[in-house]
C-alpha cells in the first residue's frame, strides 16, 4: 500500500519538532480529517536554514511533513515558493489517491510559513 519512502518516513520521520525562535511560521489544518501540520523555518541569507515540523494525524501527513523539511532545507525562498504538491508526493514514491490530501497540507504549511515570513519582513 505504502512506498518504500512512505514506510521509511512513517518510522522514523525526520526534524520533528519546533525551532526556538524561527523566522516564519506555517501552522494548518485539514478541516476534513483534522491533520494538522506545524511547520517552523529558520532562513538566513535567503535560504532555509533549517526546518522543523510538529504533525498530528494519519501516517502519510507524518511521512509528507517529514520529506518536506528535507525538500525545503537547502531552498532558496523563491525555490520554496515553488514547490508543489507533486513535489512531495514524487518525493515519497507515492501516495494512495485517498491521501493525496496529505501532500497538499504539507505545501499549505510551506505557503503559510513564508507569507509569515513576508508579512514580518516587509
Amino acid at each position: 500500500m505504502y512506498s518504500k519512502q512512505v514506510a521509511e518516513h512513517i518510522a522514523h520521520p525526520r526534524n520533528i519538532g519546533e525551532l526556538d525562535s524561527p523566522s516564519a511560521v506555517g501552522d494548518v489544518v485539514n478541516e476534513a480529517c483534522m491533520d494538522r501540520l506545524r511547520l517552523t523555518l529558520r532562513i538566513d541569507g535567503g535560504r532555509v536554514a533549517e526546518a522543523r515540523v510538529k504533525v498530528q494525524g494519519c501516517p502519510p501527513t507524518i511521512a509528507a511533513a517529514s520529506v518536506l523539511t528535507e525538500l525545503l532545507v537547502g531552498r532558496s525562498i523563491r525555490e520554496a515558493e515553488l514547490l508543489q504538491r507533486k513535489d512531495v508526493a514524487e518525493a515519497l514514491g507515492h501516495l494512495p489517491p485517498a491521501k493525496k490530501h496529505c501532500a497538499a497540507l504539507a505545501i499549505d504549511a510551506v505557503r503559510a510559513a513564508l507569507q509569515d515570513y513576508a508579512e514580518k519582513n516587509r
